[in-house]
């Protein structure tokens, strides 16, 4: 009888790729979403593409941002999970940042408490990590390797 691990390795190389094959939403979650879109919008410098119901009382509104589009959702707590915690806490979503000082910088100036200070780690990494207004931690990375794999989509 085959291992759950087996089978997972089979289906994989069945369909030539990898289970995990991207970061495709980053959920958050906030009392006041039209608030957090407003924040966001203004750290990010676009607004929302979506939004839903409407925009004067948004449950949900989406942003695509970044070099691969990536997508960052805010939804009304009201929604989340039965007995997910109202503390930031979990997994951290680290987002790349070009200049990791200069943003850490503005999002604490907007309200964002620090989380974790910066770190300067191994190899040029550095990260830091705030929990923003709406108690969603939010992770900044400055990471050579995520601009070496931009560097090289743009050579294709």
């Amino acid at each position: 009888m085959a291992s759950t691990a087996t089978l997972a390795r089979k289906k994989s190389a069945d369909r030539k790729t990898q289970s995990l094959r991207g970061m495709a939403t980053v959920s958050f979650w906030a009392d006041d979403v039209k608030a957090a879109a407003t924040w966001y919008s203004a750290l990010l410098g676009i607004p929302p593409y979506f939004q839903r119901p409407d925009e004067t009382q948004p449950e949900y509104v989406e942003f695509r941002l970044g070099d691969f589009q990536h997508e960052l959702g805010i939804i009304s707590r009201k929604h989340s999970p039965q007995g997910a915690s109202t503390t930031p806490g979990g997994a951290v979503l680290f987002w790349h940042v070009d200049d990791i000082e200069d943003v850490l910088a503005t999002v604490k100036a907007m309200g964002a408490k620090e989380y974790e200070p910066l770190i300067k780690r191994e190899a040029g990494f550095v990260t830091a990590s705030v929990i923003d207004p709406f108690g969603n931690i939010l992770g900044l990375m400055y990471n050579p390797h995520y601009l070496e794999i931009v560097e090289k989509g743009r050579k294709v």
